[in-house]
């Protein structure tokens, strides 16, 4: 399970970094939760089982007690993604044509994407932005940068090599105006 939290600190109490949130501490309800489904809890998971005289479980958790604005739930055995938004105090199944959910508060989305993720090809979960970008991983922000740096570094040599042109060029005019008799530094 994952969740999107706004206005909590990455780090705990201003020092370590966050390994947990629990909201009785932050006070402050998550936004979304992303639950991976397993086969063995996929019907609590989703809601589907009974549970009389047992512990709740997470989807009665987020949608009864946390009222959790958006349970986002993959499935990535069959690359299902299935979201519910609460509407009252029930989950309402969205309709998810792209496979693809838009969360208005946090002026991002989540969809599956297809391709290659620390070395492995698949469908991934990944955010998006307003305009349907999908939002760089660190490593391709990386590449991003490398990819910028080489390109500017690119652009001085070419720079540097028509300035070394023009000087051949010019110091060549000047060699035959002095053949001619001409003296460049005097016109």
């Amino acid at each position: 399970m994952a969740a999107a939290v706004v206005g909590v600190s990455r780090l705990y109490e201003g020092q370590e970094l966050r390994l947990s949130y629990v909201i009785w501490q932050e006070g402050i309800r998550p936004i979304v939760v992303i639950e991976l489904l397993s086969p063995s809890t996929k019907n609590e998971d989703l809601g589907l089982s009974e549970r009389k005289g047992k512990p709740p479980t997470k989807w009665e958790v987020y949608e009864q007690v946390l009222g959790v604005p958006y349970y986002v739930v993959f499935d990535r055995y069959t690359d299902e993604l299935q979201a519910f938004q609460l509407q009252g105090d029930r989950y309402k199944k969205m309709e998810l044509p792209e496979s693809k959910v838009w969360i208005p508060t946090l002026k991002l989305g989540l969809g599956l994407w297809q391709g290659e993720y620390r070395g492995k090809e698949r469908q991934w979960l990944r955010w998006y932005d307003p305009q349907g970008n999908w939002i760089p991983t660190t490593a391709e922000k990386e590449q991003q940068e490398r990819h910028e740096k080489e390109l500017a570094l690119s652009s001085v040599e070419k720079e540097r090599q028509e300035k070394e042109l023009a000087q051949a060029r010019a110091e060549r005019l000047a060699e035959r105006l002095r053949q001619a008799g001409i003296d460049p530094d005097q016109i």
